[in-house]
């Protein structure tokens, strides 16, 4: 009983995330849903094709279940899943993942949370594994990307939220404030505690 409390609840919650990931591209030109938003070239569309291949691999490969989309070898893995190329349209990509999520909920659906496991690039001892820890870790693994692209959304247009039908409008005076007042704190707070950090005192031999 136990097992399938917990199997549904965290399969709701990769069910709900994933729907969150890809609604962060809505509204979107092609240039923002594609462009490094970070140092580090990380971008909207490209956490979709990076979940999309974590998925395939995880409910594919490590149950002896490959997916039947095209993904490469981990062993050849350069990188390329996270971010999209010229001649890949944002379709291709969302259809990617929608595709992958169709298998990984049939691995999800027809195996027990203790079904074996083997993750081959995962260090040992730990690459023999069962359904329970892998669901763990995708969830773990789109709950993060999706807290990305939310952040990358905001500085993008501003929009922010978990679902669609939950977004609330912006008030671009509200937001001012509360940030003015964030920062104020931030401001006042560095030589407070400068002044008061107690001075270290070398302590000499006698």
């Amino acid at each position: 009983m136990i097992d399938e409390f917990a199997k549904d609840n965290l399969h709701k919650r990769l069910r709900r995330d994933r729907q969150t990931l890809l609604w962060k591209l809505d509204g979107l030109s092609e240039y923002d849903a594609r462009r490094p938003l970070t140092a580090t070239g990380t971008n909207l569309l490209g956490l979709v094709k990076h979940v999309a291949t974590v998925e395939a691999r995880y409910f594919g490969e490590v149950f002896d279940r490959p997916s039947p989309e095209p993904v490469c070898r981990w062993q050849d893995s350069d990188g390329s899943d996270q971010w999209a190329a010229e001649d890949e349209t944002r379709d291709q990509i969302t259809g990617f993942y929608r595709r992958t999520w169709e298998h990984s909920d049939a691995t999800i659906n027809e195996l027990a949370l203790d079904a074996a496991g083997h993750v081959p690039w995962w260090s040992e001892p730990y690459p023999n594994t069962n359904l329970f820890a892998v669901m763990v870790h995708v969830l773990s693994e789109t709950v993060r990307h999706a807290g990305h692209a939310d952040i990358l959304r905001e500085g993008v247009d501003g929009r922010t939220g978990l679902r669609a039908e939950n977004e609330q409008p912006i008030d671009e005076e509200a937001r001012a404030a509360c940030f003015a007042k964030i920062e104020q704190a931030a401001r006042t707070a560095a030589p407070t505690r400068a002044r008061k950090a107690v001075p270290r005192r070398d302590v000499r031999p006698a």
